[in-house]
Formats: structure tokens, sequence, C-alpha cells
């Protein structure tokens, strides 16, 4: 892609929420050679899933990958038959000016670093969700792509599935089954313990240990396997709810809130780690309550499922998905489909549709040619939104003490307008807990007090705002590998 192309127009404007520096596709001229240059930063599973996809586009060159295990750079540069740049060090492929855009597919802790030092090379980027392990880097990487005006999508994929568009309209402009009352979003998949070391984890000779903790921690590490599991780290993940509660939440967001809520104003959170006795921090029971200032949203989680069953545990709608309770009805959502019941619970519609996974790509070139991101399904403020429901979760679950008798009947009934299905997900946790002989109340499951946090400020106030705040951003384990603060454009 040339560089007069990618750099020299300047438009100005909004589209779609975004503030635009970039000039519309009409004002661009295409050559037949327009081709994009993409690296990888990352080689593993989900980059390589996301590499097969962007190959498939004529438009799209797959020339850099780069990873701090050098058996994975391996391993994906044995899937290419062209020559590949390979790298350790993301920051030497980003030095390359024959790179136009980059993959982004790490561990979460360097999702936002890595979008950021990309779009300060004047590299466009597809950053995968969810975007940030933190408040703070979310804000620092939308400040980061309107500053250094590149385009960057959030890898959200259910956003182009053009089903979400027919939801929208049936939910609000047709109203088939009355208003919006509350949502619940569901997700509800076992896994199994990821092991307990007695002795700390040596890292592989494959492995460069400084390039893979970057922004992270230098903390003994006791579980089996180093890759994938680091999600159920704080360290480095952001539990199950960054890793599947932000494509649910989503939808959720875009379909039932029409995205019009940044920050929920209030949030009640809990859940335990529960039945596994392994390395893991994040829960794999949860259960949080936010409340938008419109539409109360619940969220419920379990990944422990039932004892001596393959059964996540009882629920109402999709395991994976949401439910609107409307005033005639309901509508259950997940991803590729969705169905309207009315009142009296018959079926009355039906939607599919897919994942969006190649529409979402192929969005993302489109966007990158044009040099428009305002063309973007997930653009990077859409991802930082529903980014921040995650952890401001994952902040109440942190601040959550022990759930004793008193206090349990005291969170039964806080969720105003949602009491119901609060309740109800509260319940569904019980007798998930009950059948691994795990009390609900009085046991380790821990549940926040209501927390409240200021969208101007950007900050909690109120009841235990000391040590909700404290969790807004990460503390850096050397200034190589801090997020920095980017100034608003």
């Amino acid at each position: 892609m040339t560089k007069i192309n990618r750099r020299s127009f300047i438009g100005a404007g909004l589209a779609a929420g975004v503030a635009s520096f970039f000039p519309t596709p009409a004002m661009i001229t295409l050559g037949a050679n327009e081709r994009i240059r993409l690296g990888s930063i990352s080689c593993g599973a989900r980059a390589n899933e996301l590499l097969a996809n962007f190959r498939k586009f004529s438009e799209v060159d797959i020339v850099a990958i780069c990873d701090p295990d050098s058996a994975r750079v391996g391993s994906t540069k044995a899937k290419f038959e062209q020559e590949l740049k390979t790298y350790s060090d993301c920051r030497e492929l980003l030095d390359d000016d024959n790179i136009d855009a980059v993959v982004v597919a790490t561990c979460d802790h360097w999702h936002c670093l890595g979008a950021i030092w990309a779009m300060q090379a004047g590299k466009d980027v597809y950053v995968e969700k969810p975007l940030a392990h933190n408040i703070y880097e979310g804000i620092q990487t939308v400040n980061a792509a309107r500053r250094y005006k590149r385009v960057c999508q959030v890898g959200m994929q259910q956003r182009s599935d053009k089903m979400q568009a027919e939801i929208k309209k049936f939910l609000h402009e047709e109203q088939q089954i009355g208003k919006i009352i509350n949502a619940r979003v569901n997700h509800y998949m076992r896994r199994d313990a990821i092991g307990r070391t007695e002795q700390p984890m040596v890292f592989p000779e494959t492995v460069d240990k400084n390039l893979w903790l970057g922004p992270a921690q230098d903390v003994p590490i006791y579980r089996n396997n180093l890759q994938y599991d680091w999600h159920w780290s704080w360290n480095t993940g952001t539990g199950e709810m960054g890793n599947w509660g932000v494509h649910v939440l989503d939808d959720c967001r875009n379909n039932v809130l029409l995205d019009s809520v940044e920050f929920p104003n209030r949030i009640l959170g809990g859940g335990i780690r529960a039945g596994y006795n392994d390395d893991g921090e994040t829960p794999n029971i949860q259960f949080v309550y936010f409340d938008s200032g419109s539409i109360p949203v619940v969220f419920a989680m379990s990944t422990l499922g039932m004892k001596d069953s393959r059964s996540a545990g009882p629920h109402p709608g999709p395991g994976s998905g949401y439910i609107a309770y409307c005033e005639g009805g309901r509508l259950e959502g997940q991803r590729g489909s969705a169905k309207a019941f009315d009142a009296d619970g018959k079926l009355i519609k039906e939607f599919k549709g897919n994942s969006g996974q190649m529409e979402h790509q192929r969005n993302f070139v489109d966007a990158v040619l044009t040099q428009n991101p305002s063309m973007l399904n997930a653009e990077v403020a859409i991802g930082k939104a529903t980014s921040e429901w995650c952890n401001l979760a994952n902040i109440a679950f942190r601040c959550g003490s022990k759930m004793t008798t008193e206090r349990a009947t005291a969170i039964a009934g806080v969720a105003t307008g949602a009491e119901q299905i609060w309740v109800d997900a509260l319940s569904s946790a019980q007798t998930t807990l009950n059948s691994h002989d795990i009390p609900m109340v009085d046991g380790d499951v821990v549940v926040s007090d209501m927390l409240t946090f200021d969208a101007e400020t950007r900050k909690f106030v109120g009841v235990d705002a000391e040590k909700a705040n404290a969790l807004l951003k990460r503390q850096y384990r050397s200034e190589e590998f801090t997020v920095p603060e980017i100034p608003e454009a």
C-alpha cells in the first residue's frame, strides 16, 4: 500500500460515532496493484486461524510473523509456501516499513501495548478480544487510534453477522414483542482444571521469557501449561469474562442496548473458583448485575458444571448467549441464531446467521484499503466499551467479600428492574455448587457491595472506591513494557 494513500489525506467529521480523520472511500482511487502487507504479532492458535482467513483475500499478502516462542514461529512458518520474515520481538517487526497492517492475537496482557506500538509505527491493527486487560489500557488504545489516525478493528466478529441488524430492527423498530424490560447474558460451558504443580514452571527453552511477560509481572507459575491457560491468571488474562463473556456481553450491548451505554452506572458482582484446586485465580462461577441507567443486565456464568455430569449447570435460554425479556415475550440470541417467543412461550420468529468470521476480516481489509475507520463493525471504541464491562465485572469480583447469610439476604433484591432474573442467576449458581457439596453462603463464595462508577472521571466513587480504583490500571513490570499515556487527539 502506498504511503500517499495511507498518510497524505486527512478528513474530518463523525461517522457511526467514530471521529474520522480519514478520507471517505470515494476520495481514494485504488490502483490495480494496491495491496495490504500483513504481519502477525503472535503465532498461537487464534493467530493461525486469522492468518488462514486473511490469506484468502486477494488483496492481502502475509509477509511477517512474530512470537516470543521460536517453536510456534517455526510451526506457523511451515504453513506458508512463500518466504516470511520472522521475529521474536514485535518491535523489530513494527520497524519494518514494508508492513502496512498487523494482527495482534497475543495473550490479553499484550493486546493494548502491541496495538499502541503498532499504531505509533504507522500500522493499521486487527486486535483480538478483549481489547483491554484493564480500563486504563483501553482508553490509551482508543486515544492512540485517534492521535495516529489508524484503522483499528477489535476481533468481536459477531458484529459482522448480518443477522444482528435484523434482530435490532425486530426488537427496537418493530417492537413485535413490546419494549425491552431487562436482559440476561449467559455463558455456561464446562472447562477442566489447569492443574497445580509443586515447583514453579520453568519456561521452555524456545520461549523468550522477557518478551512473553512484557507488561506482566514476573511471578511464579504453578500450572501445567504456559500457553492458553494464562487466561485464568489475573497477571496475564481476564478469565472467562474476557474470553467468552466479552462476546455474549457484546451481543447484548449491540442488540439490546444499541451501544447507548459505555459504562454501567453501578455494578454488583461475585462468584468463586471452586472444585478445581488448581493454579487458576479467575472465577469459574460468576454473577454480575449491571445498572445501565436504562435496561438492567444480569450476567451469569459457569465453567465448573454439575458434578458427575456433562451439564454446565441449570439456566434459561442459550448456554452462551443472551435473553431480552420484553413486555410481550422474549428473544433468545446466540452466535449464529436467535429465536423470538410471545408471552405464552410460542415461537414466533427465527433468525439465522453465522459467526461473522470471514465477514469481519473482510470488513477490516476494506477499511484499510480505503482508510475509512467508520466502515468498521467493531471499531476500537466499540471494543473498548465492551471490554470495560468485562473489566468492571472482574473488579467487582475482586472487591468481593465472603457471602454471609446477612449479605446474601441484603443482595437478593437490589437488582432494580431485574430482581427475578438476578435471583434466578444466583439460584443457578447455588444448584451447581450444591452438586459439588460447596456452600453458596458462609463458604468461599464472594460478592461485592454495589459499586458506583463515575463515567465522567472514569473512577469509582463511594463504597469500596479506593480498592476498586486500584484495579483500573495494572502495575507494570518495567518502564520498557509500560502502556504509555496517550493524550486525546
